[in-house]
């Protein structure tokens, strides 16, 4: 009897165990699923930088490392050593933990917390994490032998910062970070600049966008709407008649992606010249001063969830995109009123005007930025 009463313990904490055990690792794939955090790397939340990961002692997100691969790729593409990586990562980890954040110090902004008022450039500049790290570049080469200064000198030397002592503590992490998205074994990037640059992504794009493009709509008159409307536009353009939102952020956000309509579309950039979806809306909202994180998967939960009826100009439209899904959108596209969409579409489109009609059947989330929501009417556009 005591040996049967044994097994039948030994049989239910077996049971036990196992029930928990499923619970466990389901729960680990459901977040998995879900784009949690977990979920790290280019099958889960992957971007340039590769998606949420651990290096060494400290865990970093995928829009840590989206800009710590920004501030990466600009150093390659300028052909400087790998100590300016470190010095400018160091940097932003200490400054703003390498978000593009709103607040700081008196009028600090953005990765490295510089201060327009001090000389550092217009909101446009420094809240746009590549043209950021150009401006912290620049100061850093004119300091002579800054490749030589100890740990957290160079740093100080530009930053000018009441706390000095901070920079060389995060060298540590920096150096894991620049290692680990650094293209090649040498000290300079060797080859091609803009090869070596591309080879600081460390997933591949994951953006297209999978909806029609413009032109398609407007070749096939047959579904539709009259010459001129949100139905027929030309990828390439604005329709005649187009205004500009009569909010200012909304009219410097809307008017800067308008502006960028025809540039080519490449992974993982931020402008000026060139772009990827996410960076698109990161370039044109600094544009007007207020701060948008890196990549999509920090995107689809930036500003405010609004419905797709209130949408307003200026919101993100996130949609899966062509290798994301319902709950890890990928590509983001923003509105710009009349009915019409700018997104960095793909490789081959670059940055074109799409009718938002073709856009909301795939939305997953809209977010208002900045300014007045939409009124109700705006979707019947």
């Amino acid at each position: 009897m005591r040996r049967s009463r044994s097994r039948v313990a030994v049989l239910v904490a077996v049971a036990v165990w196992l029930a928990a055990s499923t619970t466990l690792f389901t729960g680990v794939a459901m977040v998995a699923v879900a784009g949690g955090a977990l979920a790290g790397g280019c099958a889960g939340d992957g971007g340039p930088g590769g998606g949420a990961r651990q290096l060494g002692d400290r865990a970093w997100s995928a829009e840590q490392t989206d800009n710590a691969q920004t501030i990466v790729q600009v150093v390659v593409s300028r052909q400087l050593p790998r100590r300016a990586a470190v010095v400018a990562v160091s940097t932003a980890i200490v400054e703003s933990q390498l978000r593009n954040v709103s607040h700081g110090h008196a009028d600090s902004l953005g990765l490295f917390q510089q201060r327009p008022s001090q000389g550092w450039g217009p909101p446009e500049t420094v809240l746009n994490p590549a043209l950021a790290t150009a401006t912290f570049l620049d100061r850093l080469v004119a300091v002579p032998d800054w490749a030589t200064m100890a740990p957290g000198t160079a740093a100080q030397t530009v930053q000018r910062s009441a706390y000095p002592q901070r920079y060389a503590p995060a060298e540590q992490a920096a150096a894991a970070l620049v290692t680990y998205l650094w293209p090649g074994p040498g000290e300079v990037a060797a080859g091609d600049p803009r090869a070596a640059a591309s080879a600081t992504l460390r997933c591949a794009d994951q953006g297209a966008a999978d909806v029609a493009p413009a032109r398609a709509v407007e070749d096939a008159p047959s579904r539709g709407g009259a010459p001129g409307s949100p139905q027929r536009v030309a990828k390439d353009r604005v329709p005649p008649g187009f205004t500009l939102p009569a909010d200012p952020r909304q009219r410097a956000a809307v008017g800067y992606a308008i502006s960028k309509i025809g540039r080519p579309y490449v992974w993982g950039a931020k402008g000026p010249d060139t772009f990827d979806c996410s960076g698109l809306m990161t370039a044109a909202w600094a544009a007007a001063g207020v701060p948008v994180p890196a990549g999509t998967v920090t995107q689809k939960t930036a500003g405010s969830p609004v419905d797709v009826s209130r949408v307003a100009p200026g919101d993100l439209l996130l949609v899966p995109g062509s290798l994301g899904s319902p709950r890890n959108p990928r590509h983001v596209g923003m509105y710009i009123g009349h009915g019409l969409v700018i997104d960095a579409h793909d490789s081959r489109s670059g940055v074109i005007v799409s009718p938002l009609s073709a856009w909301i059947p795939r939305i997953v989330t809209v977010r208002h930025i900045a300014g007045p929501s939409g009124a109700p009417a705006a979707r019947a556009a």
